[in-house]
């Protein structure tokens, strides 16, 4: 519980510290990424936004500095506030904050006598782990300094979820069972489905692709796009409900509403979607399960797609009787 809180502590940060810093962005400011910004003296800087960069300020920052990792050393004046998340920070005899400094995850500050903060300061000390991950800033997709930026997509991504499957269970919750139902009596053969068709789907966007530099592919890959989109929905969401039925059921409460199902599912497959790696990994197989089951079941209209008919035998008719 205490990571889950950090972590939203580290989102809304993000959101209220980092982004109207981006979206006011004026010649004055700075943002760097694994790089090296040096605020010289005499200079003057509007705001410094940075990732995994290091960070000198001997000069003047009139509003914020706010970094991911890296190291800021300041011994010039910053006019706001000072947020650092998994940074090391050096204050010199000469730094001076004229706000808040604010510590996230990362090791105490060094500092020299003589430097002055106006405002409060913050100190919040992560896990040794992560202070290192930190530490080296923006190494990989699944470093620490990610997390701010993993931790709204995947939020972002849960609530348009939440209204899709609001969307399906309300106006095909027959169809939606019926997909969920199959999954649980023919599930490799869904699996095997799922990763041929996913396996030609690529390969068939990739030649519409190609195709689109003589104009006839773009119809064929925006075809594709709606397809793939539709099967994707329809497939996942019948998932959270196979997932939400099975987690009711495991607590003997074997009556569960299409929408209830498909949200308890949802709410499971998005925890499990925020551990690393693993929940990557666990969100791939879903898809391809929900390309199978799309597949094989129509939409949730059939059986089976490709079950062959049973051939229809003629009966003649009896002789006339004299």
């Amino acid at each position: 519980m205490k990571n889950y809180k950090s972590l939203l502590l580290m989102g809304a940060i993000l959101v209220f510290v980092l982004l109207p810093l981006v979206g006011a962005q004026k010649i004055g400011d700075q943002i760097g990424y694994r790089d090296t910004i040096v605020v010289s003296q005499g200079e003057t800087r509007d705001n410094v936004v940075t990732f995994g960069s290091d960070v000198v300020i001997e000069g003047t920052v009139r509003k914020s500095v706010f970094a991911v990792g890296g190291t800021v050393t300041i011994s010039g004046e910053v006019g706001d506030s000072v947020v650092c998340i998994g940074s090391r920070i050096t204050l010199k005899s000469t730094a001076v904050i004229k706000r808040d400094l604010v510590i996230l995850f990362a090791a105490p500050p060094e500092k020299e006598p003589g430097f002055r903060v106006d405002g409060d300061t913050v100190f919040f000390k992560g896990s040794d782990i992560s202070a290192k991950f930190l530490d080296k800033g923006f190494i990989g997709f699944f470093s620490f300094a990610f997390l701010p930026i993993m931790l709204i997509f995947k939020l972002v991504n849960m609530f348009v979820w939440f209204l899709l499957a609001i969307v399906i269970a309300s106006l095909f919750p027959k169809q939606m069972t019926f997909a969920a139902s199959y999954v649980r009596t023919h599930f490799w053969s869904t699996l095997g489905t799922g990763l041929v068709a996913y396996v030609l789907f690529v390969f068939a966007v990739i030649v519409a692709a190609i195709l689109c530099i003589i104009l006839i592919g773009i119809p064929i890959l925006l075809a594709l796009a709606m397809a793939g989109l539709a099967i994707k929905i329809f497939g996942k969401v019948a998932l959270f409900y196979f997932f939400g039925e099975s987690l009711a059921r495991s607590f003997r409460r074997p009556a569960v509403s299409p929408l209830g199902g498909a949200l308890l599912g949802l709410l499971l497959v998005s925890l499990v979607g925020f551990i690393p790696i693993l929940g990557f990994l666990f969100s791939s197989v879903i898809s391809i399960i929900g390309w199978g089951t799309v597949l094989r079941t129509k939409f949730g209209t059939r059986e089976n797609w490709f079950r062959r008919a049973a051939p229809v035998t003629t009966v003649p008719p009896p002789p006339p009787t004299l």
